[in-house]
């Protein structure tokens, strides 16, 4: 009977041990600070958990005082009164290794007490220039979080004088109970005002070094300047070369005045292979395939070459294909202009022409910032077209002008910002070709709606041009047409151009485009979108006498992560003919 009973405790003992903590709370009405407050104790994490053994619960609980008085301190209460009790007792009190005894209740209970008020606040002595954050003035909620704030900004405003070594000397920060206010003094020490001494390369095997340090640009002699050290690490992740970069500054100042820097560098794997492929009723099946060598000579230039078939399968025309490729060897100018290479040749067999084409452009593409970027050069394409004009033969040369500015939030699925890409082709023609100037423009737009943007409202513009020369005298690619998966969705590929005499279709000498969306997020990962089309293409440079259709449709996007998969079925709604069908495309990443 002893042995029975003796069991029957220990099965016991083993289930009290095996249930979670009571967990019982008191804390601030204050919405946010109480889910503050929740968020960060580790004791409630835990017991959530469903973490059973004592020692972790009271080692958690006991972190829980440091914890809770901050998130309260960043809140401008400083009286306040903490109590974390484990079963009854105290946890500061209990010792870090004792009973093994299941834990029954964890209770804490926070008093915030009264919120403090800045009375006082000072930072000394200050960069020229330096913007306090406007909590850190007389009045405003004092907390530890605008005194951080106001350390940081008086900090790199003299790191932006050149003043590397700056930092927070000293710190007089009282609290006044009674008045329920806060006085806080900061102490800067500026240190010396630093140039840049000797830099040193780490990591660097197959790339050269005097390449790393042409495109990092820290020359010696050159005044501290962080916004600089942020810019040159930034080029050198841009040439795709490298997996990892960081520039460090070297702990001490060096001989007069100097900081050593050092730049740590983790190459990437010099090949990459790649493919795509996208689907529509209309314009067939095309897929591609690109190589990537980086690093090819030892400059962090890289070289892309990329097949692809387009078309296969179309209700009209047949398939083309090219193959083209593209060089780029960065700092080649100077640090923020690149020299490319671009060319490639090229059968297509469209719905109202078939051209072979060759081309190739050789330009500098000037990197001004993360946003905006240009490129000027000089191109040459020949090509042998037959449409409704009959057999032509095109020699151009050209001076291919373009610009990017990119405000988009997310490459990939953006819900804001916009994108603006425009080019000017001033060209000289030869044989059977005429001489003027190609303008195109493509602009989109993004808003997003409700928490998390759920809904966005995309819309894309654009427009094109050619002033000069006459229909016949331009190549069939380089003349506007509209229709299919890039222009107005839901009418066939190609179907709206200049119509002639005898009935056929050419391309016009200008074209307006434009496309709106409403994409709307049912779950984290499936999304709907409606879209409305539209599209303009006239004979004349100025847009006039032209014919216009419009399609619409709806589609369902799927987020992979690295983009939505598209799925689009449209129809279209207006047009110079009959408009009838359906037309479904599928393809990765969002229309635009």
């Amino acid at each position: 009977m002893r042995l029975f009973l003796t069991a029957g405790a220990s099965l016991l003992l083993a289930l009290q041990s095996a249930m979670a903590a009571d967990l019982q709370l008191d804390l601030p009405a204050d919405d946010d600070l109480r889910d503050t407050l929740r968020n960060s104790s580790l004791a409630v994490t835990a017991v959530n958990d469903g973490e059973t053994v004592r020692r972790n619960l009271v080692a958690a609980a006991q972190a829980d005082y440091q914890r809770l008085l901050a998130v309260l301190f960043e809140a401008g209460y400083f009286g306040p009164v903490i109590s974390i009790r484990v079963d009854g007792v105290e946890a500061a009190a209990l010792p870090a290794v004792g009973s093994d005894a299941p834990v029954g209740t964890i209770s804490i209970s926070v008093e915030e007490g009264p919120r403090f008020l800045f009375r006082e606040t000072s930072v000394a002595p200050l960069a020229p220039g330096t913007e306090l954050p406007e909590g850190f003035r007389r009045g405003e909620v004092a907390g530890t979080g605008p005194i951080r704030q106001a350390a940081t900004a008086s900090v790199d405003a003299w790191r932006a004088e050149g003043h590397a070594k700056a930092e927070i000397a000293g710190q007089d920060i009282t609290a006044d109970h009674p008045a329920r206010a806060l006085d806080a003094r900061l102490t800067v020490a500026p240190g010396p005002r630093l140039t840049y001494g000797n830099t040193r390369v780490e990591g660097a095997r197959d790339v050269r070094e005097t390449q790393i340090l042409r495109i990092a640009d820290l020359r010696q002699g050159q005044v501290f300047d962080p916004e600089q050290i942020r810019a040159s690490a930034q080029r050198l992740q841009r040439t795709g070369a490298f997996s990892s970069v960081s520039i460090q500054e070297a702990e001490t100042i060096g001989p007069d005045a100097t900081l050593p820097l050092t730049i740590q560098v983790v190459e990437r794997l010099p090949r990459r292979f790649g493919f795509g492929a996208e689907i529509s009723t209309d314009e067939g099946f095309s897929t591609s395939a690109f190589w990537l060598h980086r690093n090819l000579t030892g400059y962090a230039d890289s070289l892309r070459i990329e097949g692809e078939i387009e078309d296969v399968g179309a209700s009209e025309g047949g398939a083309d294909y090219g193959i083209t490729f593209a060089y780029n060897r960065p700092s080649t100018f100077n640090p923020e202009t690149d020299l490319f290479v671009n060319g490639g040749v090229e059968r297509l067999d469209e719905p109202n022409f078939e051209a072979d084409r060759a081309y190739i452009d050789v330009g500098a593409r000037r990197i001004v910032s993360e946003r905006f970027q240009y490129s000027y050069g000089i191109g040459y394409e020949y090509s042998k077209d037959t449409d409704a004009f009959g057999e032509r033969t095109f020699s151009i040369l050209s001076i291919p002008l373009e610009a990017t500015y990119d405000r988009r939030n997310d490459l990939l699925n953006p819900t804001d910002g916009y994108f603006v890409e425009a080019g000017l082709r001033p060209f000289a023609g030869f044989e059977d070709a005429g001489s003027g100037v190609v303008f195109d423009a493509d602009l989109r737009g993004y808003q997003g709606f409700g928490p998390d943007d759920r809904t966005v409202i995309a819309a894309r513009l654009q427009i094109g041009t050619i002033v000069g020369p006459e229909l016949d005298e331009v190549p069939s690619n380089t003349l506007f047409f509209s229709g299919g998966g890039g222009t107005v969705r839901g009418q066939e590929f190609q179907s709206l151009g200049v119509e002639l005499p005898s009935g056929d279709l050419v391309g016009g000498r200008s074209f307006v485009g434009l496309a709106t969306e409403i994409r709307q997020k049912v779950t984290d990962s499936i999304g709907v979108v409606g879209f409305v089309d539209f599209g303009l293409v006239s004979p004349d440079s100025d847009f006039g006498g032209g014919e216009s259709h419009s399609g619409a449709g709806i589609g369902v996007r799927y987020d992979t992560g690295i983009g939505p998969i598209r799925f689009d079925v449209g129809v279209p709604l207006s047009g110079p003919d009959d408009p009838s069908g359906v037309e479904v495309y599928i393809g990765i990443g969002q229309a635009f």
